[in-house]
């Protein structure tokens, strides 16, 4: 089996040093052990969470590696530079405030030995921000030819959970500036290249969301960023006329709702276990 594989992580000002650090040890206590952790810091951070990371670096020496951005540029931009860095071909995504289970790695790389895929992602339980209680959990499709579909209308992959190869997500372009949809664009490009994806049908990563994920989606800069992404996946031809203005049209209404309303669009319709198939 495969077990050569890198981890690549951003964070910036806003984080809490206490998620940080468990995020951390979420993907370096792995069954199967990373021997290349990325750490991309995008712009300055406060002290306490330099602190962190200081901390992470002294005692895994051979394996951390933290690059630096000089300024705040977004997500895109940092995990675009930091998959660069990244020393194998396989590479983990994690972010900055959620928990993988302690087998995420390793069932994986099991799917990239037994199949003929790029990306391989798996389902999530998303809890509030404190991890205390289950709000929702988020199943996407198993196979390739359901996640290309399922992608046409809503994202068909978990980023958080994703482990990719390198050179194919390089090949077809590398993460871009896309506000709020720097995966889900880059999962575009990636079907527009003959990539093949697979979701593993078991939920390998805690996620915080609550009322602040909810928040975020919604207000006008949400639904500029929302036109914005539809154009642009019309552009390369993943949609056509008909379900950009159907994608357009559901998804600025779901944005205009008030944020109790909008929460339970997202737990009873968008969280649904069986949307696809």
């Amino acid at each position: 089996m495969k077990q050569d594989y890198s981890v690549l992580m951003s964070v910036y000002y806003k984080e809490k040093p206490e998620y940080l650090k468990v995020s951390i040890e979420s993907m370096l206590n792995q069954t199967v052990k990373t021997n290349d952790f990325v750490l991309v810091c995008d712009g300055p951070l406060t002290p306490e969470l330099d602190e962190v990371i200081y901390g992470f670096e002294k005692d895994n020496k051979n394996i951390f590696n933290v690059v630096r951005l000089d300024e705040n540029h977004g997500l895109g931009n940092a995990l675009s530079i930091g998959i660069k860095k990244c020393k194998n071909d396989l590479v983990a995504r994690m972010d900055s405030d959620d928990i993988s289970k302690i087998d995420r790695c390793e069932n994986q790389l099991k799917m990239f030995n037994e199949l003929d895929v790029d990306v391989v992602g798996t389902n999530i339980t998303e809890y509030d921000e404190n991890m205390e209680k289950i709000i929702s959990s988020r199943v996407v499709p198993e196979k390739d030819q359901d996640i290309k579909k399922f992608a046409k209308k809503r994202n068909p992959m978990n980023h958080v959970t994703v482990m990719y190869k390198k050179s194919a997500v390089i090949s077809s372009g590398n993460y871009m500036d896309m506000i709020y949809f720097e995966d889900y664009f880059l999962w575009s490009r990636m079907i527009k290249n003959n990539c093949k994806f697979y979701n593993i049908q078991e939920k390998l990563v805690n996620v915080r969301g609550g009322d602040s994920m909810i928040q975020r989606r919604g207000g006008k800069s949400y639904i500029s960023c929302i036109i914005k992404f539809e154009k642009a996946i019309r552009k390369i031809k993943l949609i056509n006329y008909f379900e950009y203005l159907f994608n357009v049209i559901t998804r600025i209404i779901v944005s205009m709702i008030p944020n109790a309303s909008r929460s339970l669009v997202y737990k009873k319709v968008l969280r649904r276990e069986k949307q696809y198939g």
